[in-house]
């Protein structure tokens, strides 16, 4: 019953979501074309003029556009996942109410990740309407790199999800940003290769999503060659999810009920 009874919980918050939907499009648009003008086009230019043969044979623009799709996505789950969830249990207890319906804790947990899941795949979409508008890929190459994308998210939304039920101070999730969102942002993949990092700190990219979800992204939209198989990113990404989903439970539970 969990599942059937999570859907409850994706069609509560589809209700909110339709009383700001215009600005949330708005911005799913104008975000993208922000960050490609910037860094495609304006640091672009200053990097094709040096690296004449491209960064692995394609223009910095053209390699930039997959990565920060899934860069995007990253943070919209995290976002997702973080001070939507305090406020959901502290200050507006939204979800206090919500067990008080049939609704179980499981079912809660499989639809907050759900929901998490479709607002990722709403960014997504957006950015890689832009890619193409922009011409980095073909149509179908471009809404195919939405895959990885949306894998990722979901996966920073279980997780981060999991991460809100345990905290007690807002200002935790700084901290988190911080530390952990805005590196994974920087030291993944997504604005230049991972080789370029010291040894040290490869291994540390390896684990993180974004850094799989960077590769198949590029795979499927441009047909580089990955890093890693690209079988074992998507493994990887599934199973972080569902790893980060399960953790959910637990402190939920005892922060919710009696």
């Amino acid at each position: 019953m969990a599942i059937p009874l999570s859907v409850r919980v994706v069609e509560a918050e589809l209700r909110i979501y339709r009383r700001t939907w215009r600005g949330s499009v708005f911005t799913g648009f104008l975000n993208p074309v922000l960050y490609l003008l910037a860094f495609g086009v304006g640091l672009g230019t200053l990097i094709d003029a040096n690296l004449p043969e491209g960064l692995d044979g394609v223009s910095y623009l053209t390699y930039l556009a997959p990565g920060l799709l899934v860069a995007t996505a990253m943070q919209t789950g995290a976002s997702e996942g973080a001070w939507k969830v305090i406020a959901a249990i502290k200050w507006r207890q939204t979800w206090h109410a919500r067990l008080a319906t049939p609704i179980s804790v499981h079912g809660l947990a499989i639809g907050q990740v759900l929901w998490s899941s479709i607002r990722v795949a709403m960014v997504s979409a957006s950015f890689a309407i832009v890619m193409i508008v922009f011409g980095v890929a073909s149509p179908l190459e471009s809404l195919g790199s939405i895959l990885p994308a949306i894998l990722v998210g979901t996966a920073m939304a279980a997780g981060t999800t999991a991460f809100a039920v345990r905290v007690r101070d807002d200002s935790t999730l700084s901290m988190y940003f911080r530390f952990v969102v805005v590196p994974m942002f920087l030291f993944s993949g997504v604005l230049f290769p991972i080789t370029q990092l010291p040894d040290w700190i490869q291994p540390v990219a390896y684990l993180t999503p974004v850094f799989h979800g960077v590769e198949l992204a590029r795979t499927i939209a441009l047909g580089l060659p990955p890093l890693v198989n690209s079988w074992i990113s998507l493994t990887y990404l599934v199973a972080l999810t569902i790893i980060c989903g399960w953790l959910i439970i637990s402190p939920m539970r005892q922060r919710l009920t009696p």
